[in-house]
């Protein structure tokens, strides 16, 4: 599956059952008012009206966010991951339905053993008794997209074994087909949602699932992640079989281990709580700011803690990038927060974020200030990090600041070990261990050999723009002499206008049509032009009868709409 191939209006008309399933999932968790907005309740079938009323009453009362949590529960794969993303938006999200969101559950009955065995055999071209000695035919979970069992391989090796869902593929396929339909009607039609762009969402959701599909690259994540840390005896990851993986199955090392919020079981073990909450803040640290790949999704449930409290990571599918310019300027934000400036902290966010439109410096200063009182004049061991980001981040969507997705993923990771870390240890000092990642990365900007290496590439860079200025310029006057230099100008924001005249121009051409035809059917009838109906003008009369048609169409119309 690719992105190219969803966004196809056509293509999402054939999964019509599909459509109507969405759709009637909306109207019993009490969304009709959305359909109706949508311009789309055609598609629901007759009987759906006959829903329980008391039901639906009932469901109503309850909060908006949490209906919407339940209908993306009962939609499936697709919706549950979406949900889970927009979990981390603010920019799209009001705090409320982000909360309701992250309580998403991924987890669903298992497919049975023989479907198992086929995807495997299928993938990797031998039988499942060729390449594993022993094969727990119960999984160990299951989850939306595939499902983990435990086995050994032929040589006496104990792996975990992950398979893809049969047909998930296809099911996500036709789900993203018909939420990108979704996504253009509501830019069309719900006032507001086309400054946030859903079709652009659901696209870049595509692009995240699409990669999150691939096990072959979840094996690559794994490998890169371990090259990183080569040298680093605190954390460990699981080794990757290539020889039993492929895009839909993925064979790596079976860990034991204790799950970092299993307290008693930590204990149990002898394992040093304050030393496990240290090394997984200075690690998630260490990716974020040394190596600007990093673990996306570090929740309990993905990692273990090894003896000597070593820290091993599962689970690479959602993995984050941040190139070196971004997180300077994250550092930047960090520093200019912490000396209580907030007019570098203003200009800070500015740099790190997006906007289409001119942004109210004043305004954001003053915002920025106030969050300046409400998390800094406080001991720095007192400050919350994730918090304070998640208020950051709240301040720039207030502004119509658009923030990338890796930075949204950057600040949950980030969120996710610093609330891990307090639970194991009240005392660890957040942004202590933050300080010296962030200096190291302020100091390596006046680092000889890095502004040397500057210098010499924006020269090399300059140099390369001068000896092509010449033949542009060759170029741009040949294609005037031809006449194939062409301006292009792009109007935004203005379409609900040229919808709104192209309606009421429409409407106006059919009251004169409507008019003229009351006019003629008239003047027929003044002269007696026969044939005749009771000494009436058989033609006068059919015209009085369809333009009586056209008005109440054109009323019902106009009614419909909503406006008089």
């Amino acid at each position: 599956m690719t992105i190219f191939n969803i966004g196809n209006i056509g293509r999402t008309y054939r999964h019509m059952q599909r459509y109507r399933q969405i759709l009637a999932v909306l109207f019993k968790y009490g969304f009709g008012d959305l359909i109706i907005a949508l311009n789309i309740e055609q598609y629901l079938e007759i009987g759906l009206q006959m829903i329980s009323r008391k039901r639906r009453d009932r469901i109503e009362t309850l909060p908006r966010a949490v209906r919407v949590r339940m209908v993306l529960e009962e939609l499936g794969p697709t919706f549950l991951k979406m949900g889970q993303i927009l979990s981390t938006r603010p920019d799209l999200l009001p705090v409320e339905f982000m909360q309701e969101l992250a309580r998403l559950q991924d987890d669903v009955p298992p497919f049975p053993y023989q479907q198992v065995k086929t995807v495997i055999e299928g993938e990797l071209q031998q039988t499942v008794e060729q390449i594993y000695s022993s094969f727990d035919e119960q999984p160990l979970a299951a989850a939306s997209i595939g499902q983990v069992h435990l086995a050994t391989l032929v040589d006496g090796t104990d792996v975990v074994v992950k398979i893809q869902r049969p047909d998930i593929q296809r099911t996500i396929e036709v789900d993203l087909e018909i939420m990108l339909h979704l996504a253009g009607l509501m830019e069309r039609h719900i006032d507001g949602w086309d400054i946030h762009r859903p079709t652009q969402v659901v696209q870049e959701f595509a692009r995240t699932l699409e990669k999150e599909l691939d096990y072959a690259l979840e094996a690559a994540h794994m490998e890169h992640f371990a090259r990183q840390f080569d040298d680093e005896p605190a954390v460990y990851v699981p080794q990757v079989y290539r020889q039993a993986t492929t895009s839909r199955v993925l064979t790596m090392e079976r860990i034991r281990g204790v799950k970092p919020s299993d307290i008693h079981g930590l204990e149990q073990a002898g394992l040093n709580r304050k030393e496990i909450a240290k090394q997984g803040l200075i690690l998630i640290l260490k990716q974020i700011f040394d190596h600007g790949f990093f673990h996306a999704d570090p929740h309990p449930g993905n990692i273990f803690v090894m003896p000597d409290n070593v820290i091993c990571y599962i689970d690479f599918g959602m993995m984050g990038r941040l190139g070196l310019e971004m997180r300077e300027r994250f550092a930047d934000l960090i520093i200019s927060v912490v000396h209580r400036n907030e007019r570098e902290a203003a200009l800070a966010l500015l740099k790190l974020t997006n906007s289409e439109q001119e942004t109210d410096n004043l305004h954001l200063e003053r915002d920025v200030a106030e969050f300046m009182d409400q998390h800094c004049y406080r001991p720095l061991k007192d400050v919350a990090l994730g918090a304070m980001l998640h208020h950051l981040l709240q301040i720039a969507t207030r502004h119509r600041l658009s923030i990338s997705p890796d930075l949204f993923l950057m600040i949950k990771a980030l969120s996710t070990v610093e609330g891990l870390g307090l639970t194991l240890d009240p005392d660890l000092d957040v942004i202590e261990q933050a300080t010296p990642f962030i200096k190291r990365i302020q100091l390596n900007r006046i680092n000889p050999r890095r502004i040397a290496s500057d210098i010499t590439t924006s020269g090399g860079e300059f140099f390369h723009l001068l000896k092509d200025i010449p033949g542009e310029i060759r170029t741009i006057l040949r294609l005037a002499r031809q006449g194939k230099v062409k301006m292009e100008f792009e109007h935004r924001g203005l379409e609900p206008m040229l919808a709104s005249h192209e309606r009421i121009s429409n409407r106006l051409s059919f009251s004169i049509v409507l008019a003229s035809l009351v006019i003629g059917s008239a003047l027929i009838v003044l002269s007696g032009v026969p044939p005749k109906w009771h000494e009436i003008p058989l033609i006068g009369l059919i015209g009085f009868l369809f333009a009586g048609f056209m008005g109440f169409w054109l009323l019902i119309s106009i009614m419909r709409s909503g406006r008089m």
